[in-house]
This record gives structure tokens, sequence and C-alpha cells, in this order.
């Protein structure tokens, strides 16, 4: 540290007297305080508030939530390439689904087999939705029976005797009408007037639609 030097001249004569500065006490260093605060003498203190505030005994221990946060909806995927084929297979089955109500079935659709001791059936159909020119074919077990027949809103049909065994009767969609598909609602009642069998089908242009009656 440095000395301050006082001159003064007294009775004319030139005397010099040295004073000694007092050393100056060192502050201690601001980070080092907080340091000791904190560390040393938290023992004498409330450990958990320093200066106001909630100090954690050990910041690593804080509770956190253990699921990340997903952008798949909570779903595991080993890769996004798998989302993206489950959400491609549902577009493709809802696509599938509209084709088949706007254009009809292009493959050949089974309603089913049916017992029955009945020794005949009657067999009607109708245009179940607006009439819009949808005309059908009627096969049984392969022959025809109804070569072109004009779909109305009313039922009609014809009456079939019953041989021992399978029955099978195809209905092939002849066209779409005006509007597409080939719609119609289709009943089958015993010789007790009975209902055995009630379908309906959207078909494209020559498709058919199948149902079996096994008599007894």
């Amino acid at each position: 540290m440095s000395s301050l030097s006082i001159c003064a001249q007294l009775d004319s004569q030139e005397n010099s007297t040295t004073i000694a500065a007092e050393k100056n006490k060192e502050v201690p260093n601001s980070s080092i305080l907080v340091k000791s605060l904190v560390t040393e003498g938290l023992s004498d203190i409330n450990r958990d508030r320093v200066n106001g505030l909630s100090v954690p005994e050990n910041a690593n221990e804080l509770d956190l939530p253990e699921e990340e946060f997903s952008m798949f909806g909570g779903e595991a995927f080993a890769n996004p390439a798998e989302l993206f084929k489950k959400q491609l297979k549902n577009n493709l089955r809802m696509d599938e689904s509209l084709e088949v109500k706007q254009y009809g079935s292009t493959t050949n659709q089974y309603l089913g087999d049916f017992k029955t001791s009945s020794v005949f059936v009657n067999v009607v159909y109708r245009d179940h939705e607006y009439p819009d020119g949808d005309r059908i074919r009627v096969f049984v077990n392969d022959d025809v029976v109804e070569s072109n027949i004009l779909l109305g809103p009313s039922f009609q049909g014809f009456k079939l005797d019953l041989k021992k065994g399978f029955n099978k009767i195809d209905f092939q969609a002849l066209n779409q009408g005006s509007s597409g598909p080939n719609t119609a609602e289709l009943q089958v009642m015993d010789d007790a007037g009975n209902l055995v069998s009630s379908n309906r089908w959207n078909l494209a242009t020559g498709v058919k639609a199948t149902i079996i009656l096994v008599k007894e």
C-alpha cells in the first residue's frame, strides 16, 4: 500500500514529517460471501428458505413427469413411418367405403345361406332408394329365370319351388341407373308368409349378389 507524505513549513524552517497511512481493510469478494452463506452458514438458518425464496435441498431430485410428450397421441411407434402407414390404411378404408357408396361394390356379394322346410318361397325385390332405372338379371342354380327386370319403388318378384338341398339365387346388376350404383332391397318369404331373409345391395354394373336357400 502507498503512504502519504505531507510537508509543512514551520518558522521558515524546512522540516518534513512523514505520516504513515492506515491500511485499508480488505472487502471480501461478494461471490465468496454468498457462497459462504449458502454452504457454510446454511446449517444455522432455515435450509428451506434463503432471502425469502424456497431452496430445494437437491435440485436433481425434483419431481419430473416420467412420460415424454408425444406428437403421436400416446401411441407407441418405432418410427414415424409406422404412424404414416396406419393413417394411410385408415384413409384407404375410408376411400373404399366412399367408393362403394358412390359407385357400387366391384366384387360379388354373398348375402348368406338360410335353411327352410318350405315347399316354395316368394322372392321379391325393389329399388330401396330413389328409382332411377336400375335393372337386374336373376339366376337360379345358374339358369336365367328373369332376364331384365326394372326395379321400381314397390316390391315385385317370382315364386320359386325349392328342390331338396341347395338352391342358389344370383342377382346381377345390368346397369347403375342414372345416378348409381345399382341399389335394391331383397326379401325372401316361405310358403307360410314368414320372412326368411332380408338384404340390400349396392352393386357396380356386372356384379352379382348371391343368396343360398337350403331345403331340409
